[in-house]
């Protein structure tokens, strides 16, 4: 492979990762109505390349963020 083609492979899924993580960061923080959909939008959102969207578009507002003392 040449490097042009590798370089250009590496910054077009950095974003992708990038969304990923944060999407997991948003799950880990909030509380939903049940553990087992917690569970179902972690593994929603690690489908590659897509999951993050479906998420933001779907799940983001269903969790609550725990109320600070």
């Amino acid at each position: 492979m040449e490097l042009k083609t590798v370089t250009t492979f590496i910054a077009m899924t950095i974003p992708f990762l990038l969304l990923t993580i944060w999407m997991l960061v948003d799950i880990s923080i909030k509380q939903f109505k049940s553990p087992g959909e917690k569970a179902a939008w972690w593994l929603i959102t690690l489908i590659p390349f897509f999951g993050w969207l479906i998420y933001l578009v779907l799940g983001f507002r269903r969790g609550k963020k725990p109320a600070r003392d």
